[in-house]
């Protein structure tokens, strides 16, 4: 899963990421680039997400928890 939300964010913030990514050590990680981000994952991973849950994941760690925290619900 981590590799894969890796590729997504690469991707998305055309970049090379790593496990420590975030928004502040991330030039391309903008407001835009943050909802494509989210739609690649929510497509990807056939999840969904609140608004509060979208403005809380501002990094590659947090999106990884939240993912697999939805993941083990459904």
């Amino acid at each position: 899963m981590k590799e894969k939300i890796k590729e997504i964010a690469t991707e998305v913030f055309e970049v090379q990421v790593h496990d420590d990514t975030n928004q502040n050590n991330c030039e391309n990680w903008d407001s835009l680039r943050h909802l494509n981000f989210i739609i690649e994952l929510e497509t990807e991973f056939d999840v969904s997400f609140e608004p509060e849950e979208i403005a809380s994941m501002t990094s590659l760690s947090i999106v990884e928890s939240m993912i697999q925290e939805k993941s083990n619900n459904i």
